[in-house]
């Protein structure tokens, strides 16, 4: 059996740009493969390294991207009880008992000046666009490309006004 060597710099590249495009040629040029990138590009993909290391990119980042839906799912229906009943406790819970609460949908906790308790929750209906948005992309086939996905959901989770671009 043939050891097999690892990927060039050039080869990685190309790997991670047809991962997040799907554009052969332009993954290839890209990755710095400058003379007749689109042939290029045909024999790289014929490459059973370059396959196998294409497939486990998407792999990671599918499974990213199910870790990105789930958390949205929990933030657009998951439950504020817990976070109600921390507020309205009349003793402040032991460390155990705080590791137990789920406070996923709780964004900030501030304690103002004037006394009491401000409590920030994650809005329902922003997790619930993200989710759509998603779910839209996964229908069409299409595959967004995590870090700019995740850089809008962040923007909308801390109230950034117009996260599209």
């Amino acid at each position: 059996m043939k050891k097999k060597e690892p990927l060039s710099p050039k080869e990685e590249n190309f790997c991670r740009f047809f991962v997040a495009s799907r554009e052969p040629r332009a993954s290839a040029a890209r990755a710095g493969y400058s003379l007749h990138p689109e042939r290029t590009a045909i024999k790289l993909l014929a490459e059973p390294e370059i396959k196998r290391r294409i497939a486990k990119l998407e792999n990671e980042r599918d499974a990213k991207l199910a870790e990105v839906t789930e958390g949205y799912r929990r933030l657009a229906f998951g439950s504020v009880a817990d976070a109600v009943r921390l507020i309205l406790s009349d003793e402040p819970p032991c460390e155990s008992e705080l590791e137990k609460l789920d406070l996923t949908m709780v964004s900030d906790i501030k304690c103002p000046k004037s006394g009491g308790i401000e409590v920030k929750f994650f809005d329902r209906l922003k997790a619930l666009d993200r989710l759509c948005e998603l779910s839209n992309a996964a229908s069409a086939g299409e595959s967004p490309d995590f870090l700019t996905a995740l850089e809008r959901s962040a923007r909308a989770l801390r109230g950034g006004d117009d996260e599209r671009e």
